[in-house]
């Protein structure tokens, strides 16, 4: 289902308007490099923020967020902060051993597959939060992650989620905990909950000023940028948070052209067994909405 929201008219009347020509001809050069995948699944929220410029490929269909939960348990830390219950200086005991949220039982993380290997040299030292977060997100870190979704707690994240809009997005658990995905206890997000967690950083409505600011900031180093960002224009600042496993891949991004309005976009995949073929999809479709949301700035 797509879904199209006019911009000017929007802001003119305070109504829902019909689908501009510019959004039907976006839709449609979505839809057909979608097509040029067949079997791929796409959800995909395009919003350019401070307007009614919007477009939802199934935006509400469920995926496995993989490392896409990152950033609710991120903003989840942060409202800590921002309560005064949390440093970011607090110097957090690193282990690598966690217990599954089936029934408790201990597990470990395998440094081999992890994203970012380097923090398994400080397992048993006490490293700062800030540090944690910042590995979590710019580096993908699963032993990071699994390290703060205990002091961020699971449940309380999913909650702030639901505060902020995001109604379907699950919050269930860390990462490699193969008893619960073996019984089905995953991570799950859609595109737009996405979409709407990432406009509340941009607009500070994630958590405070000065802490939306501290986010924004994490999200611009990330070191993974073959989806959204590969191919835009040189010097285009993206802060954006990937996730992949096995046939899912993803991409949340605040994208901010040098000309006009910042955007958000994400782009979740699955069915695409290829890795580097879904980035391509994903750095694709990025690709022409960055021409239109270029193109209406220019236009306005």
């Amino acid at each position: 289902m797509i879904t199209f929201i006019a911009a000017l008219a929007c802001a003119i009347t305070g109504g829902t308007p019909a689908p501009s020509a510019s959004a039907d001809s976006l839709a449609a050069q979505l839809q057909a490099r979608i097509a040029a995948l067949p079997g791929a699944q796409v959800g995909l929220a395009y919003h350019k923020l401070g307007t009614g410029d919007s477009l939802y490929i199934d935006a509400d269909r469920s995926f496995h967020a993989a490392s896409t939960m990152k950033v609710p348990i991120m903003i989840q830390l942060f409202r800590r902060v921002d309560a005064g219950r949390l440093s970011l200086d607090y110097p957090l005991l690193l282990v690598n051993q966690f217990g599954s949220i089936v029934d408790g039982s201990p597990y470990s993380l395998d440094a081999g597959v992890d994203s970012d290997s380097s923090l398994y040299n400080l397992v048993g030292t006490r490293v700062p939060v800030r540090d944690l977060i910042t590995h979590m997100i710019t580096r993908s870190s699963n032993l990071a992650t699994n390290s703060l979704v205990a002091l961020a707690n699971a449940a309380a994240a999913e909650s702030t989620m639901r505060s902020l809009g995001a109604m379907r997005i699950k919050v269930l658990r860390g990462v490699e905990d193969q008893k619960a995905f073996d019984a089905g206890l995953n991570n799950t997000t859609t595109a737009r909950d996405l979409s709407i967690i990432l406009s509340a950083i941009q607009e500070n409505k994630a958590a405070s000023p000065s802490s939306c600011a501290q986010m924004r900031a994490i999200l611009l180093e990330q070191e993974f940028n073959t989806g959204i960002p590969a191919e835009l224009p040189p010097g285009t600042r993206v802060a954006h948070k990937t996730g992949w496993i096995t046939g899912i891949t993803h991409d949340a991004a605040i994208v901010y052209p040098k000309d006009g309005p910042a955007y958000v976009l994400v782009v979740l995949t699955g069915g695409i067994p290829d890795e580097p073929t879904a980035q391509k999809l994903i750095a694709d479709l990025s690709r022409i909405v960055y021409a239109h949301a270029v193109g209406e700035a220019t236009k306005s």
